[in-house]
């Protein structure tokens, strides 16, 4: 329904509606960066007991997500509590002995490539859909 406005409270109204948008815009994003943040570490448990052969689960059960709510907007991070180790799961490295002996290089799996690529496309998805 049209409303009338007077043309010296043109700008006022303009203004308001703008701001109706804007916050309808950043709670619809917010929520979107905080479903994607949790359904990539759901994804990343489920990808690294698949690409690892320990049999504990600690390395898939680390995976979190960390979601950041700004001023300027809603951020998130997803991590694992084992700091490193994902980098030398992910490209492989030397493994080495207490006597100083080197071993051949131990391959990387990638396995969290895959699902940053998988992540990103379902953001921008859901994005355009709610937008």
């Amino acid at each position: 329904m049209a409303r009338k406005t007077a043309i010296d409270k043109l700008a006022e109204d303009i203004g308001k509606i703008l701001n109706e948008y804007q916050d309808d815009v950043k709670g619809n994003l917010s929520e979107i960066v905080t479903q994607t943040a949790r359904k990539g570490a759901q994804a990343m448990r489920r990808a690294s007991k698949q690409a690892t052969e320990t049999h504990t689960g600690d390395y898939a059960k680390g995976w979190t997500s960390q979601v950041y709510k700004e001023r300027l907007g809603t951020s998130a991070v997803i991590y694992n509590n084992h700091p490193g180790l994902p980098h030398l799961l992910e490209y492989g490295h030397v493994t080495r002995n207490g006597t100083g002996r080197v071993f051949p290089p131990t391959p990387g799996r990638e396995h969290i490539a895959p699902i940053a690529e998988e992540i990103t496309q379902t953001f921008v998805r859901e994005v355009q859909s709610k937008l």
